[in-house]
């Protein structure tokens, strides 16, 4: 399951646990000396959560240290004990509700409790539960029907499994045996997974075991990023607010920064892989556990034909960017102007149900009868019952174009911010897949501290608001709720994430006067 609980990095704070940071404890003052006021209430909700009645929160503490895994590790100083959900609310055991703006790390998609989601589950629970794909049920072949018809060209073939690592792993899977090649690449700051075979894809060292043969065949190209990497501006982006760089570049024009990126491309074809022989490329529409990392325009577009000329397959990662999150399309690979050989997705398909799927053609999806290959849970039939009412809810309810509306308005709102406050280095994304970068130099581009990060982070949460971290350096606020919000929701968001960092940047200057 593509994940990032914690803003993978070295320098990270866990559960109160602080590690150095190299960043300096000077931070600029805002551009505004103004107090910047909570105009927008939390918006009413009229939903009535029942009580809590399970063990107390002492005792969740005692048990989640007892007896689970030391890597399941929580958000906050004090970690939230979360007891209900209705749409874009979250509840915590007291009845305390927050507006929750990382949807269950990019999960939630048509928003928590969904109630056509609800009954389609439990009307399916009520007559068939489970009997896997070795006999014919219904279910799974409507689903695989209507999700395959939301794809375009011959992408029409689906094996449906349970998490997006999963997912990927069987594209990889696909791509070798189907190609007879072995070497697969991705970019750095990617993330495609967990599991031993994907852990070898993602490129972040914090999230990267050492074990032998992780990297087998694997190789990490140049991260075409705009606003961090060599090359990028203000023209590059396709996004509601642009890089505050300047670039070479013409609006609407060729990307300068896109032909740089694809050469250092090319030349890992040159130095590092058989020729002519690559298996596939990975790619996620827009990077997620990265910090919402954009690419040039038109570089995904090159890249492909580049592996296709090799004798490679296309894999698009819609693990986070699909179902309509990014607004203008569907699946964010369509706003490369790509059509993808394979497209694994995972997440949102489900609404927090356990289900994911990859999707690709006939002819590359015959490689799997090379041998027998087979998925208990894939598929079955409560999952294929939420899986088409999710689809149903999202184009019933037009939650891709509130994506686009809401998510567009949230950028351009959060890019005020950027303009005010000299620690907010990028805003960036598009519809609800949206990060914010703070740094603690604009020109630098100096990570904010970490301790400084979770600062913000807290204060918010503080005041009713859930926020997701990312990137490397843990320097990342990810926001992608549910696509069921609305405006008055954004304004009270961007209220408090405003009175945080102001409050933030007031005890620095502080501090500054009285060491």
């Amino acid at each position: 399951m593509s994940k990032n609980i914690f803003g993978s990095c070295p320098r990270r704070i866990l559960s109160g646990i602080v590690q150095r940071s190299s960043s300096t404890l000077e931070c600029p003052t805002p551009k505004s000396t103004a107090v910047p006021i909570i105009q927008n209430e939390m918006p009413d909700c009229d939903f009535e959560p029942p009580s809590y009645r399970g063990p107390s929160y002492e005792d969740i503490k005692k048990l989640r240290k007892n007896h689970l895994t030391p890597n399941i590790l929580s958000y906050y100083k004090k970690p939230l004990l979360i007891h209900a959900g209705h749409k874009q609310w979250l509840y915590d055991h007291n009845g305390k509700r927050y507006l929750d703006m990382f949807g269950g790390i990019v999960t939630v998609s048509v928003g928590h409790c969904h109630p056509k989601v609800k009954r389609a589950l439990e009307e399916q629970s009520k007559t068939l539960w489970h009997t896997t794909n070795i006999y014919m049920h219904p279910k799974i072949h409507e689903y695989a029907e209507k999700l395959t018809a939301k794809f375009p060209g011959d992408l029409k073939a689906v094996c449906f499994v349970n998490s997006g690592s999963e997912a990927n792993d069987l594209a990889m899977l696909m791509a070798r045996v189907h190609t007879g090649n072995h070497d697969i690449l991705t970019l750095r700051n990617c993330y495609h997974g967990m599991s031993p075979y994907t852990m070898g894809l993602t490129a972040h060292s914090t999230w990267r075991f050492p074990l032998p043969g992780v990297s087998n065949g694997i190789h990490h190209v140049m991260n075409p990023d705009p606003y961090r990497g060599l090359w990028g501006g203000s023209y590059c982006r396709d996004s509601p607010v642009q890089v505050n760089r300047e670039c070479n570049c013409v609006k609407n024009g060729p990307c300068m920064a896109s032909d740089m990126y694809y050469k250092e491309l090319e030349q890992t074809f040159l130095h590092s892989l058989p020729c002519g022989k690559v298996a596939g490329m990975f790619a996620e529409s827009i990077q997620g556990v990265g910090g919402t990392v954009q690419y040039p325009r038109d570089y995904i577009k090159k890249a492909a034909a580049l592996v296709r000329a090799n004798g490679g397959l296309f894999i698009s990662d819609e693990v986070q960017t699909g179902f309509g999150r990014t607004g203008e399309y569907y699946w964010g690979f369509e706003g490369h102007d790509i059509i993808p050989d394979i497209v694994t997705m995972a997440k949102g398909i489900g609404n927090g149900f356990p289900m994911a799927a990859v999707v690709t053609t006939p002819k590359i999806a015959k490689s799997l009868g090379l041998a027998l290959h087979f998925n208990t849970y894939g598929g079955n039939p409560l999952a294929s019952a939420v899986g088409l009412a999710v689809l149903d809810v999202i184009e019933e309810e037009k939650l891709q174009k509130n994506s686009l509306e809401v998510g567009t308005y949230y950028l351009k709102s959060l890019s005020e911010l950027r303009d005010r406050y000299e620690i907010v280095g990028d805003v960036r994304g598009k519809g609800l897949m949206i990060g914010i970068e703070l740094v603690n130099d604009r020109d630098t581009k100096t990570p904010l501290n970490p301790l400084h990060v979770m600062e913000i982070w807290e204060q918010c949460k503080d005041m009713g608001v859930l926020l997701g971290k990312g990137g490397l350096n843990g320097n990342i606020f990810r926001i992608k709720p549910p696509m069921c919000i609305g405006k008055d929701d954004v304004k009270f968001a961007v209220d408090v994430l405003s009175r945080a960092i102001y409050d933030f940047l007031e005890k620095q200057k502080k501090k500054k006067l009285n060491p």
